[in-house]
């Protein structure tokens, strides 16, 4: 079907005006052609942004699990649907056929039913990148449990709060898990997290690094136990178009995580469609994402998307650099990787090493290299274009969110002609509109403006659990009837797109989405500060690092500043997680802020960029004397 796949630039703008012109003819023939229904739609789209409600394939019943396993069982049975990588390079890779992840998901869903789960409860996934995350967000699925995975580098507190928020009746765990050359504890982590979340019936624990661990009696279970004795064989619970798929919680720029839902039908025909075309997968092909399942990405991009065509997705245990930082390429080669789909942090970490780390190996299979988490920087795509791709295999910069659900603006490889930096086109069924201050619609090139979308597309959020009112007030109350992404971008006079990076409260460090209000909030925790505020600098490899400007209590505080640094990160890690820790705190007796009490963050922001030539006019500040203390302090 010629508007599933798309090969060259003229088929693109054709598809892409259709796609506007009549955007439910267009989403449902493709729904129509590569999908299983056990009932047809009533109506393809029905849409109220100003509520915001959308619904898509309204009256359709389905299971996505049929569509991501089932059906390809005649046809691929035997084929690899996921190669498990290990850690460790000396550990065998795991290659699980279409068949044997049928079996593992249906055992999985049944021991899931044993247990008191069904339709609508949700099941928080709290694992390592081994097969069982896999299998138990399939598994969830399959029986119509609505999953919600957090990433397995979170805190304690991190995880009771996505837990609580959306009422989980069980957690999925390991004993542990490897990373790079260390262990972390996971079930320790989660036994702390357990003691403020009395919605949790049963723990369910997998063994992966054979540790000693202690076990609740009547709560915790080990799983490989009951996955032997659970049947084989499990009905898919038949789901409506618009129930619940799973929940993914992202940072927000103030208060608590925003538990975003993603729902059944319109996600999977979207990351489907999205995967197919920006990766221009064919039948036989390896992909390999190298996100982790604990963000969209790897929902959409390791699990849905690649299994609801049928193809070979690769699971990576790992970390880039061990046992050194040949490891990605030592993977490739192994694997005759054909798609490599990874974060710029890593190209530029991998970037800053010896070349013969990529030189060592053969990387002739791949055909297509991609980018995502934030706009890749130019230096970065260069080396990965030269090094990786040795020229000849496009680079996709992807530009998409958790909200979106799927890939929003991408070149597609082979037709859409590349420029380093920017994300190019949008794709078939996304109407992009750049926004100035008063409202009002940019229109022609050669404009920037804060990046919003005018039309529902069928993987975009539903609303934030439990709080639809936040949704509406987050996305679409800044422009009417309009989604608003939070990041700006430019139009260039070609028309390409590219983005310039968020205009709220939000530092992406690493391709992780970080706000700056709960990262404030736990400093402020400590006994010895006042007030603190975080903004971000640019870092060679993270993209962005973390700058805390710090006032504490007593101005001649005693203790040694380097300890009450440490203590700061600490907290930080205990409240959020390592992730999110400062690389340069420094003290200071004010910050300055507008006589409304606001800090100016524009001004700390150049201050940790170094860059204080224009300060702008500080006079209207309540404080202005404190920026020159400041810029002197500046580490």
């Amino acid at each position: 079907m010629s508007n599933y796949h798309i090969k060259n630039l003229e088929e693109y703008f054709q598809v892409y005006r259709k796609s506007v012109r009549d955007p439910e003819s267009f989403w449902e023939e493709i729904a129509e052609e590569n999908f299983m229904w056990r009932k047809r739609w009533d109506k393809v789209l029905e849409y109220d942004l100003s509520k915001p409600e959308v619904s898509w394939y309204k009256g359709a019943k389905l299971n996505i699990t049929e569509n991501c396993i089932d059906r390809h069982l005649y046809t691929r049975g035997d084929k690899t649907a996921i190669i498990f990588e290990p850690n460790d390079p000396s550990e065998e890779a795991e290659h699980i056929s279409y068949k044997q992840l049928h079996e593992r998901v249906c055992r999985f869903a049944n021991v899931l039913k044993n247990h008191g789960i069904e339709k609508g409860d949700r099941v928080c996934i709290y694992l390592p990148m081994i097969p069982e995350l896999a299998v138990s967000l399939l598994a969830c699925a399959r029986i119509g449990a609505i999953h919600s995975v957090v990433f397995a580098g979170f805190s304690a507190t991190a995880l009771s709060t996505r837990i609580n928020d959306s009422d989980c009746k069980m957690v999925i765990t390991s004993d542990g898990s490897y990373r790079g050359n260390k262990t972390i504890d996971l079930k320790g982590i989660v036994d702390e997290a357990l003691e403020s979340c009395p919605s949790v019936q049963t723990v369910l624990v997998a063994k992966r690094i054979n540790s000693e661990i202690p076990m609740k009696t009547n709560r915790d279970k080990w799983l490989q136990p009951l996955l032997d004795e659970a049947y084989h064989d499990c009905e898919p619970v038949i789901m409506d178009a618009e129930d619940p798929l799973f929940i993914l919680y992202t940072s927000g720029s103030t208060g608590k995580p925003k538990g975003m839902v993603h729902t059944t039908a319109g996600y999977m025909v979207y990351t489907a469609y999205t995967f197919k075309n920006v990766f221009q997968y064919r039948e036989n092909d390896v992909f390999w994402c190298t996100a982790d399942i604990g963000w969209i990405t790897g929902h959409s991009y390791i699990v849905y998307g690649p299994l609801a065509n049928g193809a070979t997705t690769v699971m990576f245990e790992g970390v880039p650099s061990y046992p050194d930082f040949g490891r990605f390429w030592q993977v490739v080669e192994k694997h005759k990787v054909n798609q490599f789909y990874t974060a710029p942090t890593a190209i530029r970490a991998l970037a800053k090493e010896r070349l013969d780390f990529s030189e060592n190996y053969d990387l002739s299979s791949l055909k297509i290299l991609g980018s995502v988490g934030e706009p890749i920087n130019e230096e970065a795509w260069h080396w990965y274009n030269d090094n990786i791709g040795k020229k000849n295999c496009p680079i996709v910069d992807t530009w998409w969110q958790t909200e979106t659900g799927g890939i929003m603006i991408s070149p597609i490889p082979y037709s859409t002609p590349t420029i380093p930096t920017y994300a190019t086109l949008p794709l078939p069924g996304v109407q992009i509109a750049l926004m100035d201050e008063n409202g009002e619609e940019l229109k022609g090139n050669q404009v920037s403006g804060r990046l919003c979308i005018k039309f529902p597309w069928p993987a975009m959020a539903r609303t934030i659990w439990g709080n639809h009112e936040r949704y509406r007030e987050t996305y679409f109350s800044a422009f009417e009837n309009k989604y608003f992404t939070g990041d700006g971008a430019l139009r260039d006079s070609t028309g390409y797109y590219r983005i310039t990076g968020r205009v709220d409260d939000v530092i992406i460090v690493s391709g992780h989405n970080l706000g700056t209000a709960p990262i404030e909030d736990a400093i402020n925790e400590h006994p010895a500060v006042a007030e603190s505020a975080i903004v971000g600098f640019p870092h060679d490899v993270k993209g962005n690092a973390l700058y805390g400007f710090v006032i504490l209590k007593e101005i001649g505080e005693t203790r040694v500043h380097e300890n009450l640094r440490k203590e700061i990160n600490q907290i930080i890690t205990e409240h959020i997680g390592p992730i999110a820790k400062l690389d340069k705190i420094q003290f200071t007796t004010g910050l300055p802020k507008t006589r409304s009490g606001k800090i100016m963050r524009r001004i700390l922001r150049k201050i940790a960029e170094k860059d204080t030539n224009n300060m702008g006019d500080i006079s209207t500040l309540l404080n202005p004397e404190v920026v020159q203390e400041i810029m002197d302090g500046a580490i």
